[in-house]
């Protein structure tokens, strides 16, 4: 999906940002936004910038104060993935 959208260079100049980055930082917005809303998970977040790793992921949500602490959930299901792995269901 291709979204566009208009900002006086006036504003855009104030706030410096620059034509090449600033559709990145709004596509870095949303992501952390949803993610901190609980819409979309690392996984999607690492997909929606094309992230180099999960630490990467983790590292930018940590910067946006989007990153939300592993939870007891999380472990469970850490659990259940290595299980599956191990064919120890």
């Amino acid at each position: 999906m291709q979204i566009t959208l208009e900002l006086p260079d006036d504003i855009a100049d104030r706030l410096q940002l620059q034509r090449t980055n600033i559709s990145r930082r709004v596509l870095e917005l949303i992501a952390a936004d949803n993610y901190r809303q609980g819409r979309i998970g690392a996984g999607e977040v690492h997909r929606m910038l094309n992230l180099s790793s999960r630490w990467e992921t983790y590292q930018f949500l940590k910067q946006e104060q989007a990153y939300l602490p592993y939870t007891e959930e999380d472990l469970e299901e850490d659990v259940q993935a290595i299980s599956n792995l191990l064919g120890t269901e």
